[in-house]
Order: structure tokens, then C-alpha cells, then sequence
């Protein structure tokens, strides 16, 4: 039986990326507003406020922390470009999904957000010379990493939360 919190399984890097393992990173990462919107398609309200496995968030919730969640990769894609080893800002991520937007809020908002996010993400990506793929910064939580192993955890990150809601679809039949 598979983990349902890790559909896809966990995040594992042996980084850093050759020159194929970022480009296919690239893709992973461009493709991720097409294919949510393909899981998504056809869903209604009560869908939507159906939790992707027991004490998970539901749907919605897990639409909007991928928004809120590639905003701060964003952020941090060009803190670590910009600045010498930045020290980069954690969130709480379960708090984020239980304030009223992120619990509530129309999906349109964050599909939007993700659209015009991974346009301009995907525009920085394919400047990146080998060199600043290895720069360096540091999440408090998890350590010292680079740029390299930001490409490789949300190329990861979006189909992990997509793989939630196809997983939730195709057990429920829908």
C-alpha cells in the first residue's frame, strides 16, 4: 500500500542536476499549471471541500498552498541569484491552508496566480547558467542548499500535490 501523503513518493535529490536532469526539471515545473487544471477539471464545490486522505486538506486547500507554496520558491529562486548564501524565510504552511483564503477562496484566484507565476518562473529558469544553479542559501529548517536542489524539489512539488487529487479522483470514482 502506498503512503497517501506521498503519491508520487518522497522527495529525494542526489543533485547536483546535469544539464538533461534541469531541463527535464524546467518542464516538470512549466507543465505544472496545465496538468493541475487537468486534475481539476469537472470538480464541483462539494469535490473540492473533500480532503485528498484522512486529516489532509482538501482540494482546495491543497490548490491554494501550491500557490502559496511556488510563490516563496519564486522568492527564493531569486534571493539565492541575488545575494551571497541568503538565509531564506520559512511559512507555515498548515497555518497558510487554514486562514479564510486558503480554506475558502474561489480556485480561479490561485489558478490564476500559478499561470502568471510559472510564466515568469519559467523565464528565469531557462537563463540559468550551470553556475548559478550551484549557488547557495540556507532554509532554516532544512539546511544549506543551492539552486540546483530548488529546481529539483519543485519540479517534484507540483505532481506531488497533483497526484493527490488524481489519486483522491480515482479512488472516489470521479
Amino acid at each position: 500500500m502506498t503512503d497517501p501523503r506521498y503519491p508520487i513518493g518522497e522527495f529525494t535529490y542526489d543533485g547536483p542536476l546535469d544539464a538533461a536532469q534541469r531541463a527535464a526539471a524546467i518542464e516538470k515545473i512549466e507543465n505544472t499549471p496545465l496538468e493541475l487544471r487537468k486534475a481539476l477539471r469537472g470538480l464541483g464545490d462539494e469535490q473540492l471541500a473533500t480532503p485528498y486522505r484522512d486529516g489532509g486538506w482538501t482540494v482546495r486547500q491543497v490548490v491554494h498552498h501550491i500557490a502559496d507554496s511556488h510563490i516563496n520558491a519564486y522568492c527564493r529562486f531569486r534571493l539565492a541569484l541575488t545575494e551571497d548564501n541568503p538565509t531564506v524565510k520559512p511559512y507555515e504552511e498548515q497555518l497558510w491552508a487554514e486562514l479564510p483564503d486558503g480554506a475558502t477562496a474561489p480556485l480561479g484566484l490561485s489558478l490564476a496566480m500559478i499561470d502568471a507565476l510559472h510564466a515568469r518562473l519559467s523565464m528565469l529558469l531557462h537563463t540559468l547558467t550551470p553556475e548559478q544553479c550551484g549557488r547557495p542559501f540556507v532554509h532554516p529548517a532544512s539546511g544549506p542548499h543551492d539552486v540546483d536542489w530548488l529546481l529539483a524539489i519543485y519540479a517534484w512539488h507540483g505532481p506531488h500535490h497533483i497526484a493527490h487529487i488524481t489519486a483522491l479522483r480515482e479512488t472516489k470514482g470521479w
